[in-house]
């Protein structure tokens, strides 16, 4: 079995999150609100990030109110945030083209 990342340092945190403006941390997650033209694109992103999330085998805290599509990552069994929370985020927002 893979071992899995380790929780990134303050100082690491703080690096990656240069790389990904559109993201926030919030209660220590990765953050990210994205609003479509409608449910149907919404829906189509979502199965994008399915298609992600299985791939790394990294799965986000999300919500789908309509056109708004709220997403969390964290590492659970990390205790926070890790280099894989950043390389799924990197890959969502590479899905928007």
């Amino acid at each position: 079995m893979t071992p899995r990342p380790t929780r990134l340092t303050d100082d690491e945190l703080a690096a990656a999150l240069e790389d990904l403006p559109d993201w926030s941390v919030v209660d220590g997650r990765l953050h990210r609100t994205f609003e479509f033209s409608d449910f149907t694109a919404a829906f189509e992103f979502m199965t994008a990030v399915a298609a992600i999330a299985e791939e790394l085998d990294h799965h986000p805290d999300w919500s789908n109110l309509w056109n708004t599509v709220r997403i969390n990552i964290e590492s659970h069994d990390a205790g926070g945030l890790t280099a894989l929370c950043f390389e799924m985020a990197t890959r969502i927002n590479a899905t928007l083209g």
